[in-house]
């Protein structure tokens, strides 16, 4: 390709609504173009990166023995009520409507079909286990989209998923996908490490998450891990074993205290004296539209996936101050936020209010707790006595760096990780409600035992982006790179330098090289930012010192330079493009 006509437009400056550095600089260098909200044109450069992220895909897919079909976008209602998620899924969803009045979908996930092909096409225990896969586009209609194509409305993803007959051949192909997504990621030249996550919308006992760990904002999750073992878990599905502390309170008989203007945990400690370890603290929460009230140690805050996990719902958020006011009228009290409790709360806005108890808070004796009146709380009370403890007791705690591994018990660290690739083990969630069923050898009739396997190609090639710059711009990995080297004569009226600079080019496309040579009339530093800012993981300058028969040969990853004969030069890049297939 001829730099003169390779369709694209870099920018000398970030566009101004881009938060994380992929959005960045695949805009600025022209990968990319907004349409709307969550939604971009994929330009020449980033459609041929994704297409190398695809072809890596599809190979190790097909290496595990999975195969490829294609499903449709656009979904029907009537199979999304077969599973039970047209009005569990939540906005993300976007809904619509035929010509007809048919309910129809555009596809964020593809489970209900996939699982109504296989119901039609797998009778038979003998056709089974099967891995079956597609390459396709999805929608999901976010809240709020941002950081470029980490987070978007519209997405480029493989999602794989697999039948079974029991649990044990489901647990082989999740082994087999598992080194399949290790395989991919590393032929993509990034760094992953499998966490174990939390299911979602998709559903199913056990998943994890391949996460590009990374020190940006775009980090997604926070990932806790244990140099002592292989202990990694998802902010959203770790657990810990708390280090020792303060339990048990000093007031040793119940009362209920004055406690002015004390609406945090800080001011309360402040003023009793105390260790917010001996707090029961409670949270209202409004979990698809009905009042959940969360009980925690003081010290330590909740995770609202696992709250929104322990009372099965869909879509949650942290109570209005308004809501408070209506929630305590309502049940007979004039407090506020700071002061609440779980004794009377019963109901709210036409449900009971659920209540749900952290692990954290069993073993406290004597502590401090809200009573639903304003500037007052009860010290020295205790469970069963002044106040009953719910019966929904489970983990809703947010892990901390410095807790304890489940596993090993060493201290846990904590950092930041991109998702790029999901895998669960679905059981018959799908299976049973759809009545997708084989007839197994003794002819009777079982559901089917499913997986599910995603990979964000757009994200994936996002994340190396984000795992792969410097402030001069992208460093692609050479296997997803648009192109594998360029040629740059630094000056196009130079009869020597073009000559020696198109020989080169010539070279390298008859080795299968993937070249672009600059052969813009254009200064030669415009050529050598352009160059640095897309992102060619070689660059070989051909300048004034070619009249000593050598040219200049630049690593874009090391950003280091040496100079080298033609042929040299030629040599190194052929090697490595050769070398791609071994890795």
């Amino acid at each position: 390709m001829r730099m003169s006509k390779l369709f694209v437009q870099t920018l000398r400056e970030f566009p101004s609504d881009a938060e994380v550095i992929s959005h960045k600089l695949l805009v600025r260098a022209g990968f990319i173009r907004k349409l709307t909200s969550g939604v971009y044109n994929y330009l020449p450069l980033m459609w041929r990166v994704l297409k190398k992220v695809e072809n890596i895909v599809r190979e190790e897919m097909d290496r595990a023995c999975a195969q490829e079909l294609l499903m449709p976008f656009v979904q029907p209602q009537e199979l999304w009520e077969e599973s039970g998620r047209w009005n569990a899924y939540g906005k993300e969803l976007m809904r619509l409507t035929d010509r007809h009045g048919r309910g129809m979908c555009l596809g964020p996930t593809h489970e209900e079909i996939i699982t109504s092909i296989a119901r039609d096409g797998l009778k038979s225990y003998k056709q089974l286990p099967v891995n079956l896969y597609q390459i396709q586009s999805k929608f999901r209609d976010e809240v709020r989209p941002r950081f470029g194509l980490l987070r978007g409305r519209e997405f480029i993803m493989k999602d794989a998923y697999s039948f079974a007959t029991s649990q044990e051949e489901l647990e082989k192909e999740y082994k087999n996908m598992w080194d399949t997504y290790t395989r991919i990621f590393k032929r993509c030249g990034l760094e992953t490490k499998a966490v174990q996550s939390d299911s979602g919308a998709i559903g199913g006992s056990v998943s994890h998450e391949f996460m590009v760990i990374t020190d940006t904002d775009a980090g997604e999750n926070d990932v806790f891990y244990c140099d002592g073992c292989d202990y990694s878990a998802n902010s959203n599905h770790a657990v810990s074993v708390l280090p020792e502390t303060i339990t048990i309170g000093d007031f040793l008989s119940p009362e209920i205290k004055d406690t002015p203007n004390t609406r945090s945990i800080e001011e309360l400690c402040e003023f009793l004296k105390i260790q917010p370890s001996i707090i029961v603290k409670t949270l209202v929460y409004i979990v698809d539209k009905k009042p959940v009230l969360a009980l925690i140690r003081g010290d330590k805050q909740v995770e609202e996936t696992k709250l929104l996990n322990a009372v099965g719902g869909t879509d949650i958020r942290i109570a209005t101050a308004g809501e408070i006011d209506e929630m305590m009228s309502v049940n007979g009290f004039d407090s506020e936020r700071g002061f609440i409790g779980p004794n009377g709360l019963n109901e709210y806005n036409g449900y009971k209010v659920e209540i749900v108890a952290d692990n954290s808070v069993k073993e406290l004796k004597n502590f401090v707790v809200g009573i639903n009146q304003k500037d007052k709380h009860g010290v020295g009370y205790n469970w069963n006595k002044e106040i009953d403890l719910p019966s929904n007791i489970t983990d809703i705690r947010l892990v901390e760096a410095g807790e304890f591994c489940p596993q090993c018990g060493k201290p846990l660290k904590v950092t930041r990780g991109i998702e790029v690739g999901n895998i669960f083990q679905l059981g018959t969630k799908y299976s049973k409600p759809m009545n997708a069923v084989y007839t197994d050898v003794d002819g009777k009739t079982k559901p089917y035992i499913m997986g599910c396997y995603g990979i964000g190609i757009s994200r994936t090639a996002a994340a190396a982006v984000e795992a792969h710059y410097d402030e001069h711009g992208i460093k692609w990995p050479l296997a997803i790179a648009p192109y594998h080297a360029i040629v740059i004569p630094v000056s196009t009226k130079d009869e020597l330098q073009m000559k020696v600079a198109e020989d080169l080019y010539k070279t390298l496309l008859k080795h299968g090289v993937e070249v672009v040579i600059d052969d813009r009339d254009e200064r030669a530093g415009v050529k050598f930012k352009d160059a640095d800012l897309i992102g060619f993981p070689y660059i070989i300058t051909v300048g004034k010192s070619i009249t000593n028969g050598v040219v200049e040969f630049k690593i874009r990853e090391s950003y280091t330079s040496s100079e080298t004969t033609p042929e040299q030069a030629a040599e190194s890049v052929i090697t490595a493009v050769c070398n791609l297939g071994k890795i």
